[in-house]
């Protein structure tokens, strides 16, 4: 897209910076529709929330299953990024990973069309390859950080967290019970036992 009203603009810089906004502007359109309407979303319908034309949408996601993985990716790396700054902010509190648990379980609740349309394009709604070793490591450290603060069992492992990730994912997905007293009993057989 070339910028003609602005000809002393060095060749490529202004639309770089218009390509960004505008993926930008699609993925956050995607997973806003996603999480309405799960898997019945279409690309049409993504590129008339985003205000782009169906074009913009194909150059950056080429496939729908390349803007559901997108819009997954974008998901994971908030919840990452709420891990790094909201709950390793603080390693005095030992409250860090029952904070990372009650907001996945939030963003489950709020994006369960997203989590559907993820698990229909690739198989499953767990974050895979990089991402899911960037997640690992965050998890890691807020166990060792509550471990720490003897609020959390020393047994307690990154695997424990995940299986109860999991049964978190399973209540919601089914609607089977209320995620949040799931994690309240899950929380009391992580802390330390009076007599360890």
């Amino acid at each position: 897209m070339l910028s003609l009203s602005m000809p002393s603009t060095p060749a490529g810089r202004k639309p770089r910076v218009d390509s960004e906004r505008n993926r930008a502007r699609v993925l956050t359109a995607a997973r806003a529709l996603f999480s309405q309407r799960g898997d019945d979303v279409q690309m049409p319908e993504v590129a008339r929330a985003a205000g782009v034309g169906i074009g913009t949408v194909y150059r950056h996601f080429p496939t729908r299953q390349a803007l559901v993985e997108a819009a997954a990716e974008h998901r994971f790396a908030e919840i990452l990024q709420f891990a790094r700054t909201d709950c390793l902010h603080d390693p005095q509190s030992g409250q860090g990973l029952a904070r990372y648990l009650r907001h996945v379980g939030q963003v489950l609740a709020e994006d369960r069309g997203l989590s559907a349309s993820i698990a229909a394009a690739v198989g499953s709604s767990a974050p895979r390859g990089e991402t899911l070793a960037q997640l690992e490591r965050a998890v890691g450290a807020l166990v060792e950080q509550d471990q720490a603060a003897r609020t959390l069992r020393s047994d307690v492992t990154v695997a424990d967290v995940y299986m109860i990730v999991g049964g978190l994912s399973s209540i919601i997905h089914t609607g089977s019970g209320d995620w949040r007293r799931f994690i309240d009993l899950a929380f009391g057989g992580l802390r330390p036992r009076a007599d360890s």
